[in-house]
């Protein structure tokens, strides 16, 4: 196994590649270091099989769908993934390979939901930000949950064996690898600690958001890059209201006059293996600047936004809050929670 960090800054970048089999994989990849990952895949022969992020980036942007643009190559992303041009989809305990190198996905959510951990050949791990060199990533805002969190690293990465090395996604101190025993007995965040003590810990450190986080974060989660469309602040975003799938399906059934459903997905995803709400109206999110004037007599009535997971139609909520929808609320989980609860769809 071919194994390198790309980077050599704060965001970890990292190449997995079996050079007797010319086949590779890049993990995390950061958009303004494209050419690099192109020469290093041309200097070593290596065909691209698949890039993947650990999860939804919040302080860079992800070069994932450019790779496969430049290269053909997959993206896989978690199912929990709110990014809608993914290829294939991956769940806990699922297994990739990239030539004879084998891959082990553990949901590890907690950062955020569609957190993965990548267990790489049963001897190093790629934790994402779920837990750091000394440290653990932050849990307070894209759906973060410190006692997933706790849970995550607790149950899943220090139960491998304690030589396993541990590579994250981001360092700001010059680390470049740990192992999980290192962590297990000295992480100032997590060792020793209970579940409760790790929460109050989280919940307390105050730390400032990522540069242009809105445009960051939201950007990778929609795949939409507009200037039309002004993305809603991070306070903007945490007051939209969230209804549970079973609350909007009630509301349907009630006041299905007073009530509409808009779908902000793809077509693809729109008619996809998830379906879509009967009656709902299909407005792709990129196209939202383009027929807000046509959703003006909306405003009399209860807007629902859905997406896939709750995270794009949270921000198309907090959009037409801004521009005068007041009776605006979004779909919690998605389409995701509404086949959960095996509720049906039309396609």
């Amino acid at each position: 196994m071919f194994f390198q960090e790309l980077n050599n800054i704060n965001c970890k970048t990292y190449l997995i590649a079996d050079l007797d089999a010319g086949q590779a994989a890049i993990i995390d990849p950061v958009d303004s270091y494209i050419d690099r990952y192109l020469a290093i895949l041309a200097y070593h022969r290596l065909t691209l099989k698949f890039v993947a992020d650990t999860h939804t980036h919040a302080d860079h942007r992800s070069a994932c769908t450019a790779l496969r643009r430049l290269t053909n190559c997959l993206v896989m992303m978690h199912e929990l993934s709110p990014q809608p041009t993914v290829d294939k989809r991956y769940i806990d305990g699922d297994e990739l390979t990239v030539g004879n190198i084998h891959i082990k996905v553990l949901h590890t959510p907690g950062h955020t939901p569609d957190s993965v951990s990548f267990y790489v050949n049963d001897d190093r791990v790629l934790t994402g930000d779920v837990i750091l060199i000394q440290g653990t990533g932050r849990s307070d805002f894209a759906g973060g949950n410190a006692g997933d969190q706790y849970d995550s690293i607790t149950d899943k990465i220090f139960t491998l064996p304690d030589k396993t090395l541990l590579f994250p996604a981001h360092d700001y101190r010059g680390n470049t690898e740990t192992t999980v025993g290192l962590e297990k007995a000295s992480n100032p965040r997590i060792a020793g600690k209970t579940r409760e003590e790790y929460i109050e810990i989280m919940d307390n450190l105050n730390l400032p958001l990522p540069e242009k986080i809105q445009e960051v974060l939201q950007i990778n989660q929609s795949e939409v890059d507009d200037d039309l469309i002004k993305f809603p602040m991070i306070a903007e975003l945490n007051q939209v209201l969230q209804m549970e799938p079973a609350a909007v399906k009630n509301r349907l059934e009630e006041t299905a006059d007073n009530c509409v459903i808009i779908d902000v997905r793809e077509d693809s995803e729109f008619t996809g293996e998830l379906g879509h709400i009967a009656g709902s109206r299909l407005i792709p999110m990129r196209s939202l600047p383009k027929v807000i004037e046509d959703l003006e007599p909306l405003k009399k009535k209860e807007v629902i936004l859905v997406c896939r997971s709750g995270a794009r139609s949270t921000t198309a909520a907090a959009i037409l809050k801004g521009l005068g929808f007041h009776n605006v609320k979004n779909m919690k989980g998605g389409m995701l929670a509404w086949n959960k609860l095996a509720f049906p769809v039309e396609r």
